[in-house]
């Protein structure tokens, strides 16, 4: 009874109905990944960038592609190499002659959906060049202040495995991320799908199909109503611990900040409402902890050595602290 009443506050049918489709249709592409494609849709949903994680060839730029394809926004590519400059990712100003003044030149940041691959291969000067847009969504370019367009995302990808010519990201970057998705090699049985229904396929042939679904007012609705999602008091505190926690770990050397907090409790309620609830549960809160937790906080150099991952810790922190219900 409860929970029948919950659902008759909000209706999410409108969104419900949409995030079926755009599984569908990306998934007419991409074989498997249903764990990225889910956070990237709630990354979407909650207005936050998203850090990818994977080895080449697991299909990050395709669906990145495809994402800012099906909600009809423009998309725009960067490839970050060790000599970028800051004026080649949010532009600069150029003298015009014929009427004697400096113009502005916007750069590729300036697009809704911005795939930065390699981020790590940057150095510090271009990274700092990002963290004004990401977090306040603007760029401010000789004294002029210039507002990005909405939805404005990140995605931003990284190699797991070949470091040599890359840099360490900022900590203060890599909190402005929403979620790190780690992404894994298909199976066996997803790997014959994908041999079996892409052969002879270029990509824009596979992106060439895929339709419009969401438009910009679509997504600033659906925005609306996550916020309108019901979570209890308990619940809130349960994240708080969760974070505090972090903080207080002697396995820890760095904990996560209220920006972490914030996140989670963004990401529960859009994880509730993709799976048509309108109410957080702790499990929301159980499954994307993980995600928004493992790029901010860094493990003791005896932790590290000993071969714990971040994800081990974060796994016993949520194990220690009892689940409210």
């Amino acid at each position: 009874m409860e929970e029948n009443y919950f659902q008759q506050r909000i209706d999410l049918s409108g969104l419900n109905r949409a995030v079926y489709e755009i599984r569908n249709e990306i998934g007419r592409v991409i074989v498997g990944q249903h764990k990225m494609v889910d956070l990237l849709l709630i990354g979407l949903l909650c207005d936050g960038h998203i850090l990818i994680e994977g080895v080449p060839g697991v299909a990050k730029t395709l669906t990145a592609k495809l994402i800012a394809k099906i909600i009809d926004v423009d998309f725009s590519r960067l490839q970050f190499t060790p000599d970028l400059m800051p004026s080649d990712v949010v532009g600069t100003s150029v003298f015009n002659p014929k009427e004697g003044e400096f113009r502005f030149k916007s750069g590729p940041i300036f697009s809704n959906i911005v795939l930065i691959d390699e981020i790590n291969r940057a150095p510090a000067k271009t990274q700092a060049a990002l963290f004004e847009v990401m977090e306040e969504r603007q760029v401010t370019v000789d004294g002029y202040t210039h507002i990005m367009r909405m939805p404005f995302i990140v995605l931003a990808t990284q190699n797991p495995i070949e470091q040599e010519g890359t840099y360490r990201l900022p900590e203060a970057q890599l909190d402005r991320f929403l979620f790190k998705i780690e992404v894994k090699y298909p199976t066996l049985a997803e790997e014959i799908n994908i041999l079996t229904t892409q052969q002879g396929k270029t990509q824009g042939q596979m992106l060439e199909d895929v339709r419009k679904i969401l438009s910009p007012v679509d997504i600033q609705h659906y925005r609306s109503q996550i916020q309108s999602i019901i979570i209890e008091p308990k619940l809130i505190e349960f994240i708080a611990r969760i974070v505090n926690e972090t903080r207080n770990n002697p396995a820890l050397y760095l904990g996560a900040s209220p920006r972490a907090s914030l996140a989670i409790l963004k990401s529960a309620k859009a994880n509730a409402a993709v799976k048509g609830r309108d109410f957080v549960t702790p499990e929301d809160i159980v499954e994307m902890a993980p995600h928004v937790l493992r790029h901010r906080i860094i493990l003791t150099a005896e932790k590290e050595m000993e071969g714990v991952t971040a994800d081990d810790l974060i796994d016993n922190i949520l194990k220690a602290i009892e689940v409210p219900r």
